[in-house]
């Protein structure tokens, strides 16, 4: 068996204030490691900035690696956890700036980076959409990198799931009034693709939006291993076994029964 611990954090970022977080998200780190032996843990979409910051995205945008990584590589390498975490990056040219996810490994290296490619709403005047997929080989199995919107687009899992994810991280800022919406996408995504799902969704309010949390881990069964009902500050966490993802997906033949030359239209632009 390939038997991990999964820990999602439900967190309520600081406005803009990049140091406060930071050092929040260090608590967490610590406390979720030392209570328990974790693999992995999850944090929110912009958990390091929240997400209305509008125009001084610029000025909080960092480079990968660069000093946030490097400050949260340093906490996944003295616990010896997996930390993914949204943040906003730049590249070399200052003014391209992505919604990033970053995963860390237990050593403190970067080993995966996705840029969100589903921008929604102002999201489109802050960033540019990436425009690759984040699928990364880890010492426990193969991860998906998703955030947020994405989760609305079935697209992304079952790409994800085709690259051989078996576990898909979701850091979402997903906000109020769309709790059902957030449930069904979780749960349909885990089914459709026989796949585990670990989603952290951040709280807390924002001049114009509420955040509801509602962070769980899903199995490929639909199974809800773990979740938190309320809108607290706090975390979710499993052990999960990702054979069962092999188990159900050679049951249900979901990915062997698809038939792509069907499909063509999914690909074509509206």
């Amino acid at each position: 068996m390939r038997e991990i611990s999964v820990a999602t954090v439900q967190m309520k970022p600081e406005l803009g204030q990049m140091e406060e977080n930071l050092i929040k998200m260090g608590e967490f780190i610590s406390r979720i490691a030392t209570e328990q032996p974790v693999d992995l843990i999850v944090f929110p979409e912009l958990i390091t900035t929240g997400y209305e910051v509008g125009p001084r995205f610029p000025d909080l945008a960092q480079r990968i690696p660069g000093p946030t990584v490097n400050l949260i590589a340093q906490r996944a390498g003295e616990y010896g956890v997996h930390v993914a975490f949204g943040m906003v990056s730049k590249e070399k040219v200052e003014s391209i700036l992505y919604n990033t996810a970053v995963l860390i490994g237990p050593e403190g290296d970067v080993i995966g980076q996705y840029n969100k490619i589903h921008l929604r709403g102002e999201e489109r005047i802050a960033f540019r959409p990436g425009y690759k997929l984040g699928v990364v080989e880890t010492d426990f199995g193969v991860v998906g990198l998703m955030i947020g919107w994405d989760l609305a687009f079935p697209e992304v899992a079952r790409c994800l799931a085709l690259e051989g994810a078996e576990l898909v991280i979701v850091c979402a800022n997903w906000e109020q009034p769309n709790i059902e919406e957030w449930r069904t996408y979780l749960l349909a995504r885990a089914y459709e693709n026989a796949i585990f799902i670990a989603a952290a969704n951040r709280i807390g309010e924002e001049p114009s939006y509420t955040f509801f949390g509602h962070s769980a881990i899903i199995g490929p069964g639909g199974k809800v291993y773990a979740a938190i009902e309320e809108p607290t500050e706090g975390y979710a966490v499993a052990r999960i076994n990702l054979d069962e993802v092999r188990e159900h997906r050679e049951e249900s033949q979901i990915l062997q029964c698809r038939q792509p030359l069907a499909y063509r239209a999914i690909v074509k632009k509206y």
